[in-house]
């Protein structure tokens, strides 16, 4: 069984691997390559953090200690968003149109891009993968997968935001910052595509903790996101230091 399922891990990592490794188009790879760049700083600064001397628990750790441990956050998050843009990318709905079938594939870019920067950044201090559970969403059917979409966004835009206060370095909320403006984008765009001219409707998103009067996104704490992110993964997440 244990076999069965390393293999199933690896068959999982070849497919994503071939999907990186494609032609992306320009925008998708010029944004890779920027976040790729400004990552290098991050990594030597994590080489430089000790955090061997963790408690040993089932699943993975998040330790908001310090700004790794937010980092880390964000690198579970972009695991799931990865793994829900790489399935509605290999299969859409039949029901998509052309060009929704490539906004999807650069989205699909966009969060494998974010995720392989964590992970790269983190080094040897990032959890592992995390195993997904998807079971709740009909991936042949356009609305579910559009409002699966607009879900993610809406709760992805609504942790960085979040989650931007606990950071401690300047540089790491820049790049941070970054990251949840394309997020936001990707929002507005799932938002229009459920009803037209809905891109910046914020009246929605009152559950998350906006303000529309004032024009501003959500902003929800680590505890709440992960409570919600929890009804898709199955690796138990264990939070300490919160």
């Amino acid at each position: 069984m244990k076999n069965l399922q390393e293999q199933e891990r690896c068959d999982t990592l070849e497919e994503e691997r071939s999907i990186f490794n494609a032609r992306l188009q320009r925008r998708s790879f010029l944004q890779y390559a920027g976040a790729g760049a400004a990552g290098i700083a991050l990594i030597a600064a994590g080489c430089k953090k000790d955090r061997h001397n963790e408690p040993m628990m089932s699943g993975v750790t998040l330790d908001f200690k310090d700004d790794f441990g937010v980092l880390n956050y964000a690198y579970a998050l972009e695991q799931l968003e990865a793994a829900f843009y790489i399935q509605v990318a290999s299969n859409p709905p039949s029901t998509f149109s052309a060009a929704e079938k490539a906004y999807f594939q650069d989205i699909q870019f966009h969060e494998i891009a974010h995720r392989e920067f964590f992970k790269k950044a983190l080094g040897p201090a990032a959890i592992g993968g995390l195993e997904v559970n998807f079971s709740s969403i009909n991936f042949t059917d356009r609305t579910s997968v559009l409002n699966a979409a607009k879900a993610f966004e809406d709760l992805g835009v609504a942790a960085y935001n979040g989650a931007g206060v606990r950071l401690k370095s300047d540089t790491y909320l820049t790049l941070a910052g970054k990251i949840v403006s394309v997020e936001a984008r990707h929002a507005a765009y799932i938002r229009d595509l459920i009803s037209n001219g809905s891109f910046a409707d914020l009246a929605s998103m009152n559950a998350l903790g906006a303000k529309d009067s004032l024009g501003l996104d959500g902003a929800l704490m680590p505890d709440k996101v992960l409570a919600i992110a929890g009804a898709y993964v199955k690796t138990k997440i264990n939070v300490i230091n919160l």
